[in-house]
Order: C-alpha cells, then structure tokens, then sequence
C-alpha cells in the first residue's frame, strides 16, 4: 500500500492508493508496466521531496537552560531556497540541542522564523540583493528616518505611522517589579478575535514575569491575541536623573549588539521567534544606533501616539503603552479611546505597516 496526496487542493489529508502487482504470471505488456513503474515512483518522489518541508519548521521547547540552551549565535545575511521552492533570507544562524538551525526572514512579508538549517541551500548575499525588496526597503526607511534630534541623542526614530488606515497597537514590556496589566489584554480582545499587538520585550521583564510570559502565549494560542515579539534590549538601561543623551542605550558600558542578540536568544530558549522590529528603550537613539540595528537587519520601530503622554491616536498611528504595570494612565486612556472608537479599525498587525 502506497499514498499520494488527495486530487481536491482544499485536502490536504493523505489518502491510500493501490499499487498493481507486477507478478510474472500477470500477462501485462512491457511498456504499460514500465509506465506504471515511474508513475508509482513519481508518486513516491513527490511525496519524499514533501515531507522535508514540514520537517524543516522548528518551534524550540522552552529550556530550563535560558541563554545556553542557544550557542553560535551569529548575525548572517544569506539568500537560501529549500527544495520545494520556497525562498527566505537568513539573518541569524544557531544552534539547539546539537542542531543548526537558522532564523529565516520572508522579505515580503516581514514574517520570521526558525527552520533546520539542512533544509535549505544558502549563500551569501549583498545588502544590494535585500535592498529591493520590502523587508529591504522597511530596514532602510526606518534607519533613515531620525526622529527629533536632540543635542547628543535621537528622540523617536524610525518607523512611527502604518500605511494602512488602521491602528497598529504596541505594548512595552520594559524591566518592571509589577505584575502584568492583564486587564489591558482584555480590554484589547473585545476588538475582536485574533487581536494583533506587537510587544516589545526586554530580556529582564522575561526572566522575572515567566508565569505572565505564559499567560501571554496562552492568550496567543487560544486564538485570543496575535502576538509579534518586538526587541526592546535585554538590560533596558535606564537611570533616573540621568540626561537622555547619557542614558539608555547611550550610557557607558553598554555593549548595543549584546543587549540585541540576547533577546533575541533567550525569546527563542522560551519557545518563541523574534521579529524583524526592534525598538529602542525610551524612545532614545542616535545615529551610530541606528546604524547598529540597520546592520542586523531590523527595523526601528517608534510610535506617534504614546497614550500617557497625551499624543492622540489617528489612522495608520503606531499606538504606545506599557502593559508591564508601570504606566496606567496609558492603559485607562486606550480602554476610553477603544471605547469611544478613537483607535481607527481595524487594528493591524505590525508586519502591514511598512510600506
């Protein structure tokens, strides 16, 4: 007993087919059995050079081990294709569990993920190869968009309004003693099932807040929330009474690549894909920055309606908030704009933003 794949292409289920029995006995010409000798073996071709395809996604179970459970971790820009045809650029390569895997980028539609690096061909590629197209383009918009420039700092870089006319709601998950706003989810379900919201994660909230982590990926597989994991660093610098231009990501003895890839690690040690998106802490960057995270092809993300500072919400805003429990009044203004339909619909999924 032999399978083939069902000829209705909305079935997708294996179904089985029987194989003629080529016995001696069987008064069969020569050239119809050898006909039905390749057919069988088309049949068994085709199904072989489709089943890497489904082997070759990788969602990592989460490990006890945090950042060791990810080695060789290594910025990369290779152009792959996979025998099936499908194509991707390769930003990250990694192992886990002994396994090369790599972090592969749809350039279309900005989507990521993580596959067995033995099911692709990969070559090395120029920037000039990415830069036509959209994943290019976005990466070069954002870094060359400075925001407000301040003397020694950046203030609100890179990409802070969608194309589409829709809102694009983002929740900072910066370093917090607080548990997380969970009401804020809720209130943000009640737009509909599926709800997209970007969160910008910093490797420190996702050390100490695991049960709220879980809860969010929970949320997200029950159909509730369709959550896109953004980069906020891992440490968040941060120190009160300290000027922008020496703070955050600005302050001494701050490594920027480190403080990029770790997040980037320890979201894949918990079972999760980092995006293409990256946003800086406290919105402060400056050229050098920019650059950096240009270098390791993402997209600086900034936002023109932060709630609790009081900039308000229109088409195509990049909405700002912080669910981490530091920052309320943000949270009570989005449940009263939500409410009075200040946040234009639909809410979109970050990925549709740049153009």
């Amino acid at each position: 007993m032999s399978q083939r794949r069902s000829a209705s292409a909305g079935d997708r289920r294996l179904v089985p087919i029987s194989l003629p029995r080529l016995r001696s006995s069987t008064r069969v010409p020569p050239l119809p059995r050898f006909l039905c000798l390749l057919a069988a073996l088309a049949v068994l071709a085709g199904l072989s050079r489709a089943a890497p395809a489904a082997d070759c996604a990788v969602k990592a179970a989460p490990s006890p081990g945090g950042l060791a459970a990810v080695g060789d971790y290594r910025p990369t820009l290779q152009v792959c294709s996979s025998e099936d045809g499908r194509r991707a650029f390769a930003i990250r390569t990694l192992t886990v569990g002994g396994e090369r895997l790599a972090l592969l980028a749809d350039p279309e539609a900005l989507t990521t993920r993580l596959e067995r690096a033995a099911c692709w061909t990969c070559r090395d590629a120029s920037e000039d190869e990415l830069a036509p197209t959209r994943m290019g383009r976005a990466i070069a918009a954002s870094a060359g968009a400075p925001g407000i420039a301040h003397r020694g700092f950046l203030e609100n870089a890179g990409l802070v309004r969608g194309a589409p006319a829709g809102a694009f709601v983002t929740g900072d998950l910066c370093p917090s003693a607080r548990p997380l706003d969970r009401g804020f989810f809720a209130e943000l379900e009640t737009t509909g099932p599926h709800a997209p919201v970007a969160l910008s994660i910093s490797g420190l909230w996702l050390e100490r807040h695991g049960a709220d982590f879980r809860w969010l990926t929970d949320q997200r597989d029950s159909g509730r929330l369709a959550i896109l994991w953004v980069n906020h660093t891992f440490t968040h610098p941060y120190r009160r009474k300290i000027p922008d231009a020496s703070n955050f990501l600005l302050s001494r003895r701050v490594d920027p690549e480190r403080e990029i890839l770790d997040t980037e690690r320890l979201l894949i040690a918990n079972g999760e894909t980092p995006s293409l998106f990256f946003r800086f802490p406290g919105l402060v960057s400056s050229d050098p920055l920019m650059q950096t995270v240009r270098r390791f092809h993402l997209v600086t993300l900034g936002a023109d309606a932060w709630l609790a500072i009081g900039q308000k919400p229109g088409p195509g805003s990049i909405v700002l908030v912080h669910p981490n429990g530091n920052e309320p009044e943000g949270l009570r203004r989005f449940a009263a704009d939500v409410a009075r339909g200040a946040i234009a619909r639909p809410l979109e999924p970050l990925t549709a933003a740049p153009q």
